[in-house]
């Protein structure tokens, strides 16, 4: 073996290496009652809790985040798996990215602006709002609003869910229709499906695929008309 090619497996195994020992390094956080914090550019492993929210701090690294009652909040530049929660939102700042999915039953799921998703997004009751965020998969409700936001691209569509007893015991909310807005410059290239009554809002601007179960409502200002 040539010198240049033996110093390039050298350099190739220390980096394997490398990322082996940051992966046996990072520390699991598992607990019934309390709340989780990971501190700003450090790497966990998964997080978990019972009763208690879950904040990554700005540039944190985790696998998974999950909590039962209890909100995750996300600062700027984070990276993680998967986040769920029962009764509780999501909130996550600027560039966030996320190589699994968002989902809550009861609350809302913001992404800021320059945020990647690479599978999909979903709740029950509460609202989905995405600012110049990519997502991989879709997006989908049975109650909520949602708003894909200022040049946001949704690549597995939009869909609300009709209410039914498999749902149960989950209370919903009011039989508002709910809010479904695409706004200036964004895309969603699936199918958008409406199982139930809905109001839907789409910018001049925006692209969108095949519509069912609604009529969309044009629109050229920088929001969405009021219902």
């Amino acid at each position: 073996m040539s010198a240049t090619r033996l110093s390039t497996a050298l350099a190739l195994s220390l980096l394997l290496a490398t990322g082996a020992a940051v992966a046996s390094d990072a520390v699991d956080i598992d607990k019934v009652n309390g709340s989780i914090t990971a501190e700003s550019g450090k790497v966990y492993g998964d997080l978990e809790t019972v009763n208690g929210s879950i904040r990554l701090e700005d540039g944190a690294h985790a696998r998974d985040a999950e909590t039962v009652n209890g909100s995750i909040k996300g600062g700027d530049d984070i990276e993680a798996d998967d986040m769920s929660t029962v009764n509780g939102g999501i909130r996550l700042g600027e560039r966030a990215r996320i190589s699994g999915g968002l989902e809550t039953v009861n609350g809302g799921i913001f992404v800021g602006r320059g945020g990647n998703v690479a599978k999909g997004i979903g709740t029950v009751n509460g609202a989905i709002g995405v600012v110049a965020t990519e997502v991989g998969g879709s997006i989908e409700t049975v109650s909520g609003d949602i708003t894909v936001g200022i040049d946001s691209h949704v690549r597995g569509g939009i869909k609300v869910n009709k209410p039914t007893s498999n749902w149960m015991p989950i209370r919903f909310g009011s039989n508002r229709k709910p809010r479904i807005v695409v706004g200036p410059g964004a895309v969603v290239d699936g199918d958008l499906v409406f199982e139930r009554e809905v109001t839907l809002y789409v910018h001049s601007s925006a692209r969108i695929g095949k519509v069912t179960g609604a009529t969309p409502v044009a629109f050229d200002t920088p929001r969405a008309p009021r219902d």
